[in-house]
């Protein structure tokens, strides 16, 4: 399995923390915790790119 590094950007406010990833779009989460925002993302993530990959879609990766 490759691994790949990812940039996301993590938001807190009063109800907990929203994570994204700007370079795939529409791929964002929250979390009641810092913790568990953080699993999310990388759920995301994942299944974001799965999906693309089922797909035939580009990866737009940054980093590697």
């Amino acid at each position: 399995m490759q691994k790949f590094t990812l940039p996301i950007i993590i938001e807190k406010d009063e109800e907990g923390y929203f994570v994204s990833c700007p370079v795939l779009q529409g791929c964002y989460t929250q979390g009641d915790t810092y913790e568990e925002a953080i699993e999310n993302i990388e759920d995301a993530i994942r299944l974001h790119i799965e999906d693309r990959l089922a797909n035939n879609e580009k990866i737009p990766l940054m980093a590697r």
